[in-house]
């Protein structure tokens, strides 16, 4: 390891000296100081110019170094949890030094709107659990085609590429089913952003990363603050606020496969109103299988009406257009090779269209008392054509094309002369006030968190069977209405006992009605309609002991709740299937610590004991298409371990070269009885024969995942990024088959039976692990120029992504990028 970091310094250094060429002061623009608390310096606590990508973090002893600003009038914020976040107005000129400090009080205003922003010191004082923050310019020095690549430096966190380019999120937390994010609360901007947050949690619509501003991950019992789901943690995309002043921002990127994303923003303040408007694109011809088009534009307006009291006004319009499918690779296909991005089913066309609008009014009525209420709506059309196909060749209405070898059982892909057109429309409306009140009780500060949501949410949905290979209408099979109405409330109280012992205990209650109205089924025309009530109470409590300033742990426990989606908690007869909520205790334990002003190592124990895992078999999952079953108790613990180096320190060397790796040792496991069939009777002689599951590891649960980055920023606006990511192992279905061909052996010695393992269709079948290692560089010039480039799977290492929806998706292959980003 010493070695690959002498190699990977001296080649840094030789590729700084050789491009930057810059004097040490030269023109560059320097804002230096320190932040204070007392009279002690902060360590670990985020600086950054707001409405640029000028950022960075003090060291040990408090002080800080901002360069490469450009010229003019700036805004520094100072932002941590457990502090008071500060701004600093500042006007600087061209190669200007400059000396600006602050002093900061404490705070444990922490997670409150979604907030994790800070330091890793003020997320130990408050903070009974795992969080994580990525900035803005983390974001930049990843350079990604989607936000999968930034979540995955993130512990505990696991990612399924599904299409290559992040349009559809695949995220599971500590070993849960990524399967569309259903186990996951997304928000932006501390509004959800999922389908239906309650009926229909998928997240066909995923905030672009390029827009963003910083991300916040809450892994442990602060998330009964947020709901429904708090299973499997909070994930908060951050916009950018307006600016203070004039700022704006244009950046295009481009490179293989016909990928570019260009995108514009502008802001600015008149008097006590401040705007921002951004507009993105992003479209590709062939990021693996892969066409899409999308523009996504969003806005703020910022009133202020008083020192105490601020409006700001959100609108939001995507639009996008993919060939997104169903279909992939059998296992022959992939083996065989050549075929990796092959579009199976070309005409297969996805439209999503999502209006949203958001009001958010903050009022400090005092120090003590802060109100804060959002009122938020939404709308998302999701339109989907897809062509049928069948892996049986005796199928009606074929079309002629075959993908595969028809040879061997579920080796071929037969197309069907026909389409099945998913049309669905989702409406969401809410509204939710939050109070937090400061109070002193016997002598001890308390911090009192209280709020509640009303949701509205309904769900439109048509299955109209087409009876060409590229019909966008046809016969209307099944037509219904799903309506949910919530109610949500919690209360929390933090007891701060000292400087160094902080007590947490909350509690939530989630109500849902629901309703599943059905208007047509099978082609024939009825009226079913059935409603049920779900009510549950979701308690949590940590504790946080500080040793010093460097050093802390915490303990954490908090009830796991998610809703079973509506569709399949009523049958399609109309019954109420008594379908049970996702129910877990969620138990964590954790510290961090920094060693010698340059070392930081944070460590946390995690157990999810489920009672009732629901378990998907829908079509996105790779299942029959029949919603969800009750999977019985399952069982997620493991280890998440996080070091950070900064070796620029140990070295002595200009700039700032730092060291970070992750990983995470998860073992997930069905922990109760639960049998499936294994094979079926071809006759009335031998009975169907089930196994015991019990002990088997849940799918796409990966034992280990890891990361690390080594990450150069150099004193003459040069910087580059090497990083790498491992995913273990993984089984793709219950029974954890290993090798299908195996299975097709044993049923072909085996006539009495039909083996379900027994299928080349590439659905099944354990997942090897893969390690691909990416580089991102950049040079930042004057006046706020920056050119950079990436490459994505510099190995070209070839790997299965997923086997779901139905069949292989391949990684997509080495890519190389470049940008121009201006700021003005």
């Amino acid at each position: 390891m010493i070695r690959v970091l002498t190699i990977i310094t001296s080649l840094v250094m030789c590729v700084t000296n050789s491009i930057s060429g810059m004097p040490e002061n030269g023109y560059r623009t320097e804002i230096f100081g320190r932040v204070v608390l007392g009279n002690e310096g902060v360590p670990f606590i985020t600086l950054y110019a707001k409405g640029t990508s000028n950022g960075t973090s003090t060291d040990t002893n408090g002080n800080y170094m901002l360069v490469n600003l450009p010229e003019g009038s700036h805004v520094i914020k100072v932002q941590g949890i457990g502090y008071r976040s500060q701004e600093k107005g500042v006007k600087v000129a061209r190669g200007e030094t400059m000396e600006l400090n602050f002093f900061v009080e404490q705070d444990i205003h922490m997670m409150e709107g979604v907030e994790v922003s800070g330091s890793r010191i003020g997320i130990l004082r408050y903070l009974p659990g795992s969080a994580a923050n990525i900035r803005s310019m983390d974001i930049m020095a990843i350079a990604p085609l989607s936000g999968n690549e930034v979540l995955r430096s993130v512990t505990g966190i696991h990612v399924v590429e599904e299409e290559g380019a992040g349009l559809r999120a695949n995220i599971g937390v500590r070993g849960l089913d990524p399967d569309k994010s259903r186990n996951v609360l997304i928000l932006e901007d501390g509004i959800p952003v999922a389908l239906g947050p309650y009926g229909e949690p998928e997240m066909y619509y995923t905030p672009g990363i390029d827009r963003m501003s910083g991300v916040e991950i809450l892994k442990g019992s602060g998330s009964i603050l947020y709901g429904p789901q708090t299973v499997g943690g909070v994930i908060n995309y951050i916009t950018s606020d307006p600016p203070a002043e004039s700022s704006g921002s244009i950046s295009v990127r481009g490179g293989h496969g016909g990928y570019y994303t260009g995108q514009f923003g502008y802001g600015n303040t008149f008097g006590n109103t401040g705007f921002s408007i951004n507009y993105l694109r992003r479209q590709a011809e062939n990021l693996g299988p892969t066409r899409f088009v999308l523009n996504d534009i969003s806005s703020k307006i910022r009133f202020k009406s008083s020192p105490r009291s601020n409006l700001t006004i959100k609108l939001g319009i995507y639009d996008e257009n993919s060939n997104s499918t169903y279909v992939g690779l059998t296992q022959l296909m992939y083996d065989n090779g050549g075929e990796d991005y092959k579009r199976l089913a070309p005409g297969d066309n996805l439209d999503v269209r999502r209006y949203s609008l958001g009001v958010s009014h903050d009022f400090a009525v005092n120090d003590r008392l802060q109100l804060n209420s959002t009122a938020f709506a939404y709308t998302t059309t999701r339109n989907w054509r897809r062509q049928d196909f069948s892996s049986d060749p005796g199928s009606s209405n074929l079309s002629g094309v075959v993908w595969g070898d028809h040879a061997v059982p579920g080796g071929a892909i037969f197309m069907r002369n026909s389409t099945g057109n998913r049309n669905r429309h989702f409406e969401v409306a809410g509204f939710e006030p939050r109070l937090r009140y400061r109070a002193d009780i016997l002598g001890m500060d308390n911090v009192i968190l209280a709020g509640s949501r009303l949701l509205y949410e309904r769900a439109y949905e048509q299955r109209v069977n087409g009876t060409t290979a590229e019909a966008v209408s046809g016969n209307l099979r099944d037509d219904e209405v799903r309506t949910g109405h919530a109610v949500s409330s919690w209360l929390q109280n933090k007891l701060l006992v000292n400087d160094r012992l902080s007590l947490t205990a909350g509690l939530r209650t989630e109500m849902l009605n629901y309703e599943r109205h059905i208007l047509r089924t099978g082609m024939n025309d009825v009226s079913i309609k059935n409603n049920s009530l779900l009510f549950e109470i979701i308690p949590g409590a940590g504790i946080n002991y500080n040793f010093n300033q460097q050093s802390g742990i915490f303990v954490g426990i908090h009830r796991g709740f998610a809703p079973p989606r509506i569709k399949d908690a009523i049958s399609n007869e109309g019954e109420d299937l008594q379908l049970d909520a996702e129910r877990s205790w969620n138990i964590e334990v954790g510290s961090r610590t920094h060693l010698f002003g340059f070392v930081g190592f944070e460590l946390t124990l995690f157990r999810m004991d489920f009672s009732n895992q629901v378990i998907p078999v829908s079509e996105s999952s790779g299942g029959p298409g029949t919603g969800y079953i009750n999977g019985g108790r399952t069982d997620h613990r493991g280890v998440e371990a996080e070091l950070a180096v900064l070796l620029s320190e140990i070295i002595q060397m200009p700039g700032s070269l730092s060291l970070n790796i992750n990983t995470t040792a998860t073992r997930s496991v069905f922990s109760g009885d639960r049998y499936v069939v294994q094979r079926i009777s071809n006759g009335s002689i031998n009975d169907t024969v089930f196994v015991n599951v019990r002990g088997n590891r849940t799918p796409y649960s990966p034992g280990l995942t890891a990361s690390g980055a080594v990450n150069y920023q150099g004193t003459g606006g040069f910087g580059i990024r090497f990083s790498g990511h491992f995913t273990g192992e993984q089984y793709t279905d219950v029974l954890n088959t290993v090798n299908t061909g195996k299975w097709i052996d044993l049923m072909n010695g085996d006539p009495d039976y039909h083996y379900v393992q027994a299928t080349a269709d590439g659905r099944i079948g354990k997942l090897s692990p893969y390690f691909v290692m990416d580089l991102s560089a950049w040079f930042d010039f004057q006046r706020g120029l920056r050119l950079s480039m990436s490459v994505k799977n510099i190995l070209n290492e070839r790997y299965i992504a997923t086997r779901r929806p139905q069949g292989i998706r391949v990684g997509l292959p080495r890519m190389v990028n470049g940008g121009l980003t201006l700021n003005f």
